[in-house]
């Protein structure tokens, strides 16, 4: 089997002659053997005819979309027709050249889907790799806020607002500081009280004796014989 390349010699169209130049250069750099066919040479009428009839593919350009006939370059392995430039560059990126020139075996068509397929896992494993990431980051980066968070709350449950008898909003500062003033209070009270009844000890003890009643024997003798001599 023998893989042909149709090409014009004498094209006008500067896309064409790019893309035959790019045709047979990556030919060359994958060692594959080929043949040229210049169907604007002499002689080769009946290759032209050839390729124009059998070409599925109009190999349409970007200045010449919808060409009257089949644009070079188009690629068959002899008789049977491979495909045009823009078939031949695909199956060039996708690593499936071989199979597209049929000059692979049947089986490399397996081979060459089976790497696609995981060529195509590898890439959503790494999609799942990276959204863990992202997630992780995320969560890293949300971890002080959240941690500040609590901190703030917990300095403000220290304090506790409490409310005092006329319903106001006191602190705890504000309640140890009334409670202080409680405890001198009573504190002087108690001072006072103690003042006063040594006050009333010291006041009964110095008071003298009644008229009334003899404060001693002798008194009280006294006043016997007083009463003696009377009558």
């Amino acid at each position: 089997m023998v893989l042909k390349v149709y090409v014009s010699g004498m094209s006008g169209n500067k896309e064409v002659k790019k893309r035959q130049q790019r045709v047979l250069m990556i030919l060359d750099s994958k060692n594959i053997q080929y043949d040229t066919v210049d169907i604007t040479e002499p002689g080769k009428e009946g290759e032209k005819e050839m390729m124009q009839n059998k070409s599925t593919s109009n190999g349409g350009t970007v200045s010449d979309p919808d060409p009257r006939h089949p644009l070079p370059p188009q690629i068959f392995n002899d008789a049977d027709y491979c495909g045009d430039y823009d078939a031949f560059d695909m199956a060039n990126e996708i690593d499936t050249l071989e199979v597209f020139l049929k000059l692979a075996p049947a089986d490399t068509t397996a081979v060459s889907s089976a790497q696609i397929e995981l060529k195509q896992e590898n890439g959503d494993a790494k999609k799942e790799v990276d959204g863990e990431k992202e997630k992780a980051t995320e969560k890293d980066e949300a971890a002080p806020a959240e941690d500040a968070a609590a901190e703030a709350n917990g300095e403000a449950g220290e304090k506790p607002e409490k409310k005092d008898e006329d319903g106001a909003e006191t602190s705890s500062e504000d309640k140890e500081k009334a409670e202080g003033e409680g405890a001198d209070a009573k504190e002087e009270n108690g001072e006072e009280k103690r003042l006063s009844a040594t006050t009333t000890t010291t006041t009964a003890a110095a008071a003298p004796p009644s008229v009334d009643e003899p404060a001693t024997d002798s008194d009280r003798l006294l006043e016997s014989e007083r009463a003696a001599t009377a009558q």
